[in-house]
């Protein structure tokens, strides 16, 4: 366990040391080659050229060059990526073999390798990762720590003020204040259903209970949506202290992680993070010398889809079998074991410290009047820049698939851009100029959902695309409830015999009356959520 003293001591001695990750024109001769460890670049060997970085340089005896493992940093398209800071140099798709020449050429020589330097989608070299137009319209909040920590070590998240905010509210501030501090910025849930998430913790700090539960919902369910995954793999602490800040709040001690199997490197992060945390006293008991005690414990998913609606979700954690419940009572009343449970997801716990630091009003200037704040998305298909972005509220979807996406590949024309996953609705090209917020989403018959962004040029047929989503749909059914158990495969095979081109006249408004009546009649309002053809 940290004293006090000794965090604040790791906070400033760490900070300087790593200043140069941040800062440009650090006063260093030290280099640090950060290396991406997220999913994606895993899987193009980037492990490999982490080893082989710290191979070379051991045996050429190469001194004050550290190769440090890091989260996402969000141009996928462009990995495996290499950054050498404090320069700033952005080597795109790098291969295990050109480690040694990077070695050779870039720490040795000083010179830039020229061909593995990113380039944009005008075909320009670029040297720093902020010259990148991927980057120039982003605002990270949520993401602000991932491609820059190392997220297996606890210190350099303090160094980035980590656990700043969580003493701030254990020593200086009542539930109540931080309560209205998050209420007055107007965080709204990241989940999808964007409810305010101040009131939700006040309603539930008002719940009476001995015992009461905190929950990150990290069951990222959506086809093509990895945002959670992100924060999760390159930034688990920022998600562990938001837990604790919201547990003091509402008088729990008690939290659950329900992350889905199949985030591998995920779950071992987090797990690494809370023995860190506990490791220094930042979970357990009497956190911060105060009577405030909170601990965490994961909570595996097996991938069902329905288990994203907090509802499932809780079931599953109880260990029955994942299903909604009927609301009310809802999960601030009567939730995990029938005790006030709280419940967020990982984005939106993601931005819970930085509200406590800034404050409300710096939080609350960023994005629209009714959406405040940045929004994370996953953004996927006909695009060039496929990645993860972080935009304030109010960003249009023209800025989104053409400034920081690149535009669509191979000269094609832009025809819709999917959101909410297959609860969502699809954006065609007449409403590019569309905002992206809670409210102007809705008004054209999409919705924000988590945060999947799946761009599709001119090529693609609306209809087979809607069969996909409905064949996803009808096999993640729970089955508890008719209308959808039932319903959702009526409408399939209405959609199988138009792609068939056995359609009939009136197959059109039959879909919309189903879709229609599915929703008003089925337990799970999120998962079954359907929408009137924009046509």
């Amino acid at each position: 366990m940290k004293t006090l003293e000794e965090l604040h001591k790791i906070r400033k001695e760490k900070r300087e040391e790593l200043d140069l990750r941040v800062n440009t024109k650090a006063d260093t001769r030290e280099k640090h080659i950060l290396v991406c460890h997220g999913t994606g670049c895993t899987s193009s060997k980037s492990p490999q050229i982490l080893e082989n970085f710290k191979r070379i340089l051991k045996e050429k005896q190469i001194e004050n060059v550290r190769v440090i493992k890091t989260g996402c940093f969000g141009l996928c398209a462009k990995g495996p990526i290499v950054i050498i800071r404090p320069e700033d140099t952005f080597y795109a798709m790098v291969k295990p073999e050109d480690c040694e020449e990077i070695i050779q050429t870039h720490i040795i020589e000083g010179n830039k390798v020229e061909r593995l330097l990113a380039k944009d989608i005008s075909g320009n070299k670029v040297m720093c990762l902020d010259d990148l137009d991927f980057y120039k319209k982003q605002k990270r909040i949520a993401l602000k720590n991932c491609g820059v920590i190392n997220p297996e070590n606890i210190d350099e998240y303090i160094a980035f003020d980590g656990y700043k905010a969580l003493e701030k509210v254990l020593k200086e501030m009542t539930q109540d204040e931080v309560i209205e501090e998050i209420k007055k910025s107007g965080l709204r849930g990241r989940g999808g259903a964007g409810f305010p998430t101040g009131q939700k913790w006040e309603l539930t700090k008002a719940v009476q209970g001995e015992q009461k539960y905190v929950v990150c919902n990290a069951d990222e369910g959506d086809p093509g949506a990895f945002m959670d995954r992100s924060i999760l793999e390159g930034d688990p602490h920022s998600v562990l202290e938001a837990m604790a800040i919201a547990a003091y709040c509402i008088g729990a001690n008690k939290g659950y992680i329900y992350v889905r199997a199949e985030y591998p490197i995920a779950v071992k992060r987090l797990q690494i993070a809370i023995n860190q945390a506990r490791d220094y006293g930042l979970l357990g008991n009497n956190i911060f010398e105060t009577n405030f005690s909170f601990d965490i414990e994961i909570r595996l998913g097996a991938g069902a889809f329905v288990c994203g609606e907090e509802t499932a979700l809780l079931e599953s954690i109880e260990g029955k079998r994942g299903q909604p419940r009927l609301k009310p009572p809802y999960p601030a009343n009567k939730g995990l074991w029938g005790k006030p449970t709280l419940i967020n997801n990982v984005e939106t716990y993601a931005n819970i410290a930085q509200i406590i630091l800034k404050g409300s009003e710096w939080y609350s200037s960023i994005g629209t009047e009714k959406s405040k704040g940045t929004k994370v998305f996953a953004l996927g298909g006909n695009v060039n820049n496929i990645g993860l972005v972080e935009v304030p509220m109010g960003t249009t979807l023209r800025e989104i698939v053409y400034d920081i996406g690149g535009g669509i590949p191979n000269g094609r024309e832009f025809k819709v851009a999917q959101t909410g996953g297959p609860s969502g609705g699809c954006i065609p090209k007449e409403h590019l100029d569309t905002p992206i917020d809670y409210e102007s989403l809705k008004e054209i018959g999409s919705m924000m959902g988590s945060g999947g962004l799946i761009v599709m040029d001119d090529t693609k047929c609306m209809v087979s695309l809607a069969k996909f989503y409905l064949e996803f749909t009808v096999s993640e059914s729970c089955g508890k409830c008719t209308p959808c158990r039932i319903g959702t495969k009526r409408m399939l095979e209405i959609l199988q015999r138009l792609c068939e081109g056995k359609g009939k006249e009136s197959d059109i408004h039959q879909l919309e009356k189903l879709a229609v009546n599915i929703q008003k009649a089925s337990v799970c309002g999120l998962r079954t959520k359907c929408t009137k053809p924009s046509y």
